[in-house]
């Protein structure tokens, strides 16, 4: 899709920018990443991966969490989101796992990690995993995309088609994005908050093109393969589904848990954003899972 800028985007993010913005930024291969490293200086590293629409702030209060029980977190928003460049290639699920596998080299050079993912955030997880497990010491996924059955519907046929994509997401895109926001979080006030925050940052020249370009190269649906791909890495691997999922619903779950041979799996009282919805809830679960998968590594 044609790089185009949205009349409600009237920021450039550029190094002037930020100077006033919290968190660090990096440089990588495809552009300027914006990323968080945090907690205690000794503590296991655990990476935090986005999903389609968040930034690093998301994870606030999970982060916090675990940072109390002595680990260590990597947050970072990925390209189109949060702070990171807006670039004009092709944001594919390379782009992301590339991203990411630069990022943990730059920050951790040569330490294996805990890694975890949410929604699209869990296919870049599984990936970065195929293609990097010697760098992997266990994997969680909350609310993972991918097992919905490959579906030639209305607005995959629209996203086919550069021209049409473009004209719809120039026109609409905005109206989209916001709907799409409102499915995430049952809650009501931490939704307005999710779409406070996130919607900060499509300030900035080249969001909606971004969330719209992703939405045409990665895919999202009939992943099956890299999940198979994923479980046989034999990984200590935990599971975490919202019952009330909108995105993602919770039907896929049995599938993933057989796919990945899931060795943890938990249903949360929570939609989507497991990590968002119920941080305290996901970090004692986090923090035991890597107790369990620590002792049997030494037993």
């Amino acid at each position: 899709m044609k790089y185009f800028v949205v009349p409600e985007e009237s920021r450039h993010l550029d190094a002037e920018q930020r100077k006033h913005l919290r968190g660090s930024f990096v440089s990588l291969s495809d552009g300027v990443t914006h990323y968080e490293l945090a907690g205690p200086v000794d503590g296991s590293l655990v990476v935090l991966i986005p999903g389609l629409t968040i930034p690093l702030f998301y994870w606030d209060e999970l982060a916090a969490a675990l940072h109390a029980h002595g680990l260590r977190t990597l947050a970072y928003s990925a390209y189109g989101r949060g702070y990171s460049d807006r670039l004009h290639g092709t944001y594919d699920e390379n782009l992301f796992v590339r991203q990411l596998a630069e990022l943990v080299d730059f920050v951790a050079p040569g330490a294996r990690c805990h890694v975890v993912g949410t929604s699209m955030g869990a296919l870049v997880a599984m990936g970065y995993a195929t293609r990097h497990s010697e760098r992997v010491s266990t994997l969680t996924l909350a609310g993972p995309a991918g097992l919905a059955p490959r579906a030639v519907t209305a607005p995959d046929r629209v996203l086919r088609n550069d021209l049409l994509a473009g004209l719809v997401a120039r026109r609409f895109g905005r109206r989209i994005l916001e709907g799409h926001l409102g499915h995430n979080v049952r809650d009501r006030d931490l939704a307005a908050k999710l779409t406070e925050m996130i919607l900060d940052a499509y300030q900035y020249q080249g969001s909606i093109h971004a969330f719209f370009d992703t939405l045409q190269h990665v895919k999202l649906s009939g992943r099956r393969a890299l999940f198979t791909q994923a479980g046989s890495l034999n990984l200590p691997t935990m599971l975490l589904w919202g019952r009330a999922d909108e995105v993602t619903p919770i039907d896929h779950a049995g599938t993933a848990r057989n796919l990945l041979r899931a060795q943890h799996y938990h249903e949360l009282d929570c939609g989507h954003m497991a990590p968002y919805e119920l941080p305290h809830d996901v970090a004692a679960l986090v923090v035991a899972f890597l107790q369990t998968s620590s002792d049997r590594v030494e037993s």
